[in-house]
């Protein structure tokens, strides 16, 4: 028995005659009644009555009728769905992201993709940069959204997005609003995202700066929520302090306190058509 033999069985038991199927399905009677004897001989029962109205399906033949319905639907559902999923069309993408990046994933494009693809789904994994990392190496995720620095052994990698770190505080500690020089951080309490340390102490040191870290933390919505709290100055990204604080966001003037948002994946991972539509969408 094959998909053939069960769509000429359909074709033959919808027309009720052997001319019009095999008018329908362009292929010559005689093969046609052939596939039907062996399909009947395969399944050992008579399908199809012939009399002068044509061809009548028998009780074996109105039963095996909604069986063939299913297998050919189910075929053609399934060679629909490995298509779309060999286009990037249909699947689920298992990624790992930062909390630090909330300010800008899920982005515009991400809501196009899923109007595109609306059979496309996400399994979100979170942690800081160094467990989305670990994930990936360990196969739990398919892409990750880190930020700078990192180490990029055995990765893939594409920036997407870059900008500058704030500081977060509820106090009135900067008259412009601004911090032009960072010796305007000297001996003010500083929350610190420890992400960022050495960063931040190559810089305080090339300027002769002792800083005082009142709090040290992981996470920088934690360092936020401390600074919104009056305990320190949180130094964070600027779209996450955009998107959690409610304290004043004050820009730093300094050139390398810049941050990068990238897209990682493994070097040895095969990338799928899905995986690709969404590194080129970023």
């Amino acid at each position: 028995m094959n998909l053939k033999q069960l769509k000429y069985f359909l074709v033959v038991a919808e027309e009720r005659q052997i001319t019009s199927a095999a008018k329908k399905l362009f292929i010559a009677q005689p093969p046609l009644s052939y596939q039907l004897k062996q399909l009947e001989k395969e399944i050992g029962a008579q399908l199809f009555i012939r009399n002068a109205h044509g061809m009548e399906l028998t009780e074996e033949g109105k039963a095996f009728q909604k069986y063939a319905e299913k297998i050919v639907d189910l075929s053609l559902t399934a060679t629909s769905q490995i298509r779309q999923i060999k286009t990037g069309e249909l699947g689920k993408i298992r990624i790992g992201v930062i909390s630090s990046c909330g300010g800008v994933v899920p982005n515009k494009q991400f809501k196009k993709l899923i109007e595109y693809y609306p059979n496309v789904s996400f399994e979100i994994h979170e942690a800081n940069t160094f467990g989305i990392i670990e994930q990936l190496q360990d196969g739990i995720i398919d892409l990750g959204i880190v930020r700078t620095p990192f180490n990029l052994e055995g990765l893939n990698f594409k920036d997407f997005h870059q900008e500058p770190m704030v500081a977060v505080t509820n106090n009135n500690d900067f008259d412009r609003g601004k911090i032009e020089h960072l010796s305007q951080l000297k001996g003010k309490p500083i929350i610190l995202y420890r992400r960022f340390q050495e960063i931040f102490n190559r810089s305080f040191r090339h300027q002769g700066i002792r800083p005082f870290y009142a709090v040290t933390c992981d996470d920088a919505r934690t360092a936020i929520h401390w600074a919104d709290e009056g305990l320190g100055i949180a130094l964070v990204p600027q779209s996450i302090a955009q998107t959690y604080a409610k304290s004043s966001i004050v820009s730093i003037k300094h050139a390398h306190w810049v941050t990068h948002l990238n897209i990682v994946w493994r070097k040895d991972r095969q990338v799928t058509p899905l995986m690709e539509k969404i590194i080129e969408m970023f």
